[in-house]
């Protein structure tokens, strides 16, 4: 907040990297790094963020004769409207080292483990084996399909997910899911890995994996970069069933529905083949699900399609969900949790985080970084297309929070000749933006890089410039935010050489 006094307080310097040598005396020597704009930034680049609150208004013109007659607050009787829950119990996954166990969960997987041996001895995974027809095949009933059992299978050849059931390391980490899923009751646990295992026969899953049911939903599920822990990250876009043929192609009938259950199936199949089932691995997912223009729960059609999915995988693909995401919640979606609460386990509602179309950019960031999240969703990471070869998501960016009514300054200090290309937005826009160059040389003039303006919520997201420095000077990014809001400045650059 602005000082109260007419004179404006001096700007706040955070010096973001300091060479190993001199440090010049424009850049201050305390104070930690704090935002590295890359790890690959040469010694002569110095970056600075400079923060200059906007001078105060002038005070109201005083009127000590009169008596200003002040009318009290009337509330407002209009109720305010629900929200979606932001988060719920926040969750941490835990270790698949079996020597991190605590005893009674150690104790849980060697009985399970029993229990799946004398299983596999007397051919308790025999199940019956229904092939599924293919995507240009009308669907059958279950009861109408020719059933073949399994022929007798050893402890290595019953696996699930490529993982045999007792094999190795990987064995263990694939039935702690089934564990966990179960509160470490082993029993239980086995009952649940006996009906995947019997589930998994009947669908055909294995062959499910390699049919080619088409692309038509490519752009409604989709795998895109990974979180700060490493997890992969799938998108599930649901605002693309606005296209009304493609609504009708995927959820008009209950032959259509299946098809789209078998597709986001084996879309799930050939994402955990691809996970690490290591003790100290990664083999779970982070979901984001983008709520934005999906359709209503008036769809009946989406309603029981989602329903189905949800049950399903709850039921067979127990813990291999490290967050699920909610993004561009709608009101409606309140009434339409509260339905599906139910048939959800604690367990799985404490992954749970929901965020409105304004917390949307933010939220993600707590999670993945701006260089992972996709251009769509206040990132820096350009997803369906090729058309910006500076950067990739290997390079990291800043994140800088700018004040209300607030001139925030990034200078690039460059001490050797060469080219600086950066790309820079701000999420949401609403703010000027302005880039120059000023050279060291006492009396040499300033060029302007580019000129400020007033970029909206409808311009370009991402704003990419480049300058050759010829002499030495520093680069001022500047973004001036006069609303009440707080925003999100991003920034990269990239060091090249200057060629003679």
């Amino acid at each position: 907040m602005a000082d109260e006094s007419t004179n404006p307080p001096p700007p706040a310097i955070v010096t973001l990297q300091t060479p190993t040598g001199d440090v010049p005396p424009s850049v201050p020597d305390k104070g930690p790094p704090s935002h590295p704009p890359s790890s690959e930034s040469p010694e002569f680049i110095f970056v600075t963020e400079k923060e200059t609150p906007h001078p105060p208004p002038p005070p109201p013109p005083s009127h000590e004769s009169k008596q200003e007659l002040i009318e009290p607050e009337i509330p407002n009787p209009t109720p305010e409207p629900k929200k979606v829950p932001r988060s719920l119990v926040s969750f941490k996954e835990e270790s698949n080292r079996v020597a991190d166990l605590s005893d009674s969960e150690r104790a849980a997987l060697d009985e399970l483990k029993q229990l799946v041996q004398a299983a596999i001895s007397s051919h308790e995974f025999d199940f019956p084996v229904a092939p599924q027809p293919k995507a240009d095949e009308p669907q059958t009933s279950t009861q109408e399909t020719e059933i073949k059992v399994a022929a007798s299978a050893s402890p290595d050849e019953v696996s699930i997910w490529g993982v045999p059931l007792l094999a190795d390391e990987r064995s263990d980490v694939m039935l702690l899911k089934f564990l966990r899923a179960r509160d470490f009751k082993p029993k239980d646990a086995f009952a649940m890995l006996k009906d995947t295992i019997r589930w998994r026969k009947t669908f055909s899953i294995d062959a499910l994996v390699d049919e080619d049911l088409g692309d038509d939903l490519e752009k409604v599920v989709f795998m895109h970069g990974s979180d700060k822990e490493g997890h992969p990250v799938c998108y599930n876009v649901y605002g693309e069933f606005q296209n009304k043929e493609l609504y009708q192609k995927t959820f008009a009938d209950e032959e259509k529905r299946m098809k789209f259950l078998r597709w986001r199936i084996q879309f799930l199949e050939r994402s955990i083949r691809k996970l690490d089932f290591s003790p100290g691995g990664i083999c779970t997912i982070f979901q984001v699900s983008d709520l934005k223009n999906s359709p209503g729960p008036a769809k009946r059609e989406l309603r029981l399609a989602t329903r189905q999915a949800l049950m399903l995988l709850q039921d067979n693909y127990p813990e291999f969900v490290a967050k699920q995401v909610f993004i561009n919640v709608p009101w409606w979606y309140l009434a339409f949790y509260t339905m599906i609460s139910p048939f959800l386990t604690q367990r799985t509602k404490s992954k749970f985080v929901f965020a409105s179309p304004a917390k949307t950019a933010e939220t993600l960031f707590k999670y993945i970084t701006p260089e992972q999240v996709p251009i769509r969703y206040g990132g820096l990471s350009v997803d369906f297309c090729e058309c910006n070869p500076e950067f990739t998501d290997d390079d990291p960016a800043s994140e800088v929070t700018v004040k209300p009514s607030t001139k925030q300054t990034v200078e690039i200090i460059v001490n050797e000749k060469c080219i600086i290309v950066w790309e820079l937005r701000v999420v949401g826009w609403e703010v000027s933006y302005g880039a120059e160059y000023v050279p060291n040389t006492e009396g040499g003039y300033t060029i302007i890089i580019h000129k400020a303006r007033k970029f909206t919520a409808n311009d370009e997201p991402v704003v990419s410039n480049s300058f050759k420095i010829s002499e030495l000077g520093k680069i001022l990014l500047t973004v001036d935010n006069p609303t009440a809001k707080k925003k999100k400045l991003l920034y990269r650059f990239k060091v090249k050489p200057l060629c003679d």
